[in-house]
Parts: C-alpha cells; sequence; structure tokens
C-alpha cells in the first residue's frame, strides 16, 4: 500500500510544523483554519485501534503541544481535535491521524452534524462500555 501519510514522511514533502521519531505534525493541503494541522505517527498504523499505546501517547502528547502553540501563537481560544478510525468513521486517510484546528469564537466553523445516528444497541452502552473496561 503507497499510504500517502507515509509517502510525505519519507519523502520529507509536507510543510512540517514539528518531527520526531514517534510522531511529526504537518499542514494539510485543504486547511478548515488558519493554523490547522495534522499530527500523526511516523510508522504506518492504519487507525486506533492497532496503534501501539507507547505511539498513540507520543501522537497525542504532540498533539497537546501543537493546540498549546495554537493558543499561544495564533491567538486561538480553544481548539477541535478531531480523529476517525475504522470504516465505519469516514476515515479519509487509512493511516491514524489527528486533525487539531484552532478555533475562535464566531469563526463560521460548525462542528456537529444536527443529525444523531439511528443505531441501536441492547442494553444500556454505557453501562456495558464500563463491564467491558473493569
Amino acid at each position: 500500500m503507497d499510504c500517502v501519510f507515509c509517502r510525505l514522511i519519507r519523502e520529507d514533502s509536507a510543510r512540517w510544523v514539528a518531527r520526531g521519531d514517534a510522531a511529526c505534525a504537518f499542514l494539510p493541503l485543504e486547511p478548515l483554519a488558519p493554523g490547522h494541522t495534522l499530527v500523526v505517527p511516523t510508522g504506518h498504523y492504519a487507525d486506533v485501534f492497532g496503534t501501539p499505546e507507547d505511539v498513540l501517547a507520543a501522537t497525542t502528547a504532540l498533539a497537546r503541544r501543537v493546540a498549546g502553540a495554537m493558543r499561544e501563537t495564533l491567538g486561538a481560544s480553544g481548539v477541535n481535535l478531531l480523529s476517525a478510525s475504522g470504516p465505519g468513521s469516514e476515515q479519509s486517510v487509512p493511516h491514524l491521524h489527528f486533525h487539531v484546528v484552532p478555533r475562535w469564537v464566531d469563526d463560521g466553523i460548525t462542528t456537529w452534524p444536527a443529525g444523531r445516528s439511528g443505531h441501536r444497541v441492547d442494553g444500556d452502552p454505557g453501562a456495558r462500555l464500563a463491564r467491558h473496561l473493569a
């Protein structure tokens, strides 16, 4: 598979914000806001389910650092940290990635769709999750 993010890392052709051994950050081609940044593991992991915990921790730590830089250098009053994993999530690139999107009050971005999922599960979903995680 020729992963677009792996290719950017291998060819050193991204607009880099940060580079590290486990994770890196770069600007997307079509940003949602000024400074919108993608944070990805340097190695190829398709989604959150298959990413080793130490790599996931390094990737989210870098996302947090990027978010802090957005607040301090761009004057963002908040950020959206967005990720999709797996076919049901509309994941666009099969390489784990986090969109870190700087936000300002009344910036015109609509984060959540108006609709809600029509999918149903048996029983109490919260209780089922809690039992599994106990």
